[in-house]
């Protein structure tokens, strides 16, 4: 036996390499084989990435090599760069991230979504408004099982700007059953404006909110960003720069 022919066989069983493996006493030898399997490996590798990014609906965001580490009065970067090693993810445990609007919560977000996707884990990226306003118009039980399903199936499903609109009871009790259905099984990260003792004010009158905020935030890393708005900060910049080159132009 060969334990390298053996493992280069595996690794064409993996591929469902059938006519490969048919003949594999002929081809065992071949100086091309290996370089073969590693192509397909990258393939595959690759196509998979694209189908699981194309799914997940992250959009466009910047790159955490690019974040201000600067210009929040509080962010803790080491609970972040730790954040991004996915160990939350590989624990079932949650993440929160709370802070004043334009702070970086959702480009954090989308960074620690796209580091799973990459390690190939299955992503889902969603606003509240958008995925509480589509289970909440779902015609008949069988829709909104399968709809469920969709947000209750990906190894990560992120939750963004809880806080920006209030909802029904309805659309409060869809969230907590969704939660219930991923609580210490698959990972969450939520961002939000609110300190969880105002989600009454997001959820006005629902029964489940202390039920909610339990499951979200047992087994969840709680991370506070405080500061000004950094589009704020962008728009000013991009003012100033506009106005230096008009006053150029009258120059």
């Amino acid at each position: 036996m060969n334990p390298k022919n053996d493992s280069l066989r595996q690794r064409a069983a993996d591929l469902h390499l059938h006519g490969v493996l048919a003949h594999w006493s002929e081809l065992v030898d071949a100086d091309w084989l290996p370089k073969f399997i590693d192509w397909e490996e990258q393939a595959r590798t690759q196509r998979s990435l694209e189908r699981r990014l194309s799914a997940a609906h992250i959009g466009r965001f910047k790159a955490l090599a690019d974040f201000d580490w600067s210009w929040p009065k509080q962010c803790d970067r080491g609970a972040i760069e730790a954040l991004m090693t996915l160990d939350f993810i590989k624990q079932n445990a949650n993440v929160v991230l709370r802070g004043n609007n334009g702070v970086g919560k959702s480009m954090l977000a989308k960074n620690l979504a796209h580091q799973a996707l990459v390690h190939g884990y299955t992503v889902r990226f969603t606003t509240a408004g958008e995925m509480l306003g589509e289970l909440a118009a779902m015609d008949g039980d069988a829709a909104l099982r399968r709809r469920l399903r969709h947000y209750v199936n990906p190894d990560l499903l992120v939750i963004d700007e809880i806080g920006y609109l209030s909802y029904s009871n309805r659309q409060a009790d869809l969230l907590f059953e969704l939660v219930n259905r991923r609580y210490e099984s698959k990972s969450m990260i939520v961002t939000t404006n609110m300190a969880f003792a105002d989600w009454h004010t997001v959820f006005p009158n629902a029964a489940c909110v202390v039920s909610l905020i339990d499951r979200l935030i047992h087994h969840s890393e709680v991370i506070a960003i405080e500061g000004d708005s950094y589009r704020f900060k962008e728009a000013q910049e991009q003012a100033k720069l506009l106005a230096a080159k008009r006053k150029k132009g009258k120059s």
